[in-house]
């Protein structure tokens, strides 16, 4: 992720390679579709770089990634350290 707090990948293999890089990294899965996530976006990105977190953007339009970690809301944060998942915090049907 070099250096920067915020970045935005769209694909599985993107962000498998983004996770080798930081022991800590917190990804927001999202859609851009998701008028929910259209709305935290921005909050998260001032926040990544308020705190100097690396923070992942995930676009999955497709739903390739949120099938590999089981994402069925949008938007879902998951906490990955040393690239594997410990915590997560998935979306609200109808609430976001």
């Amino acid at each position: 992720m070099g250096g920067e707090s915020c970045v935005s990948v769209d694909n599985l293999q993107d962000l498998e390679q983004a996770l080798l890089v930081a022991d800590r990294v917190i990804v927001l899965v999202h859609a851009t579709w998701c008028p929910f996530c259209r709305k935290v976006l921005p909050v998260f990105e001032k926040l990544a770089r308020k705190e100097n977190q690396h923070l992942l953007l995930v676009a999955d339009d497709e739903e390739r990634i949120a099938d590999v970690y089981d994402v069925d809301i949008f938007p879902t944060l998951i906490l990955f350290e040393k690239g594997r998942v410990v915590k997560r915090l998935d979306g609200k049907p109808g609430v976001g």
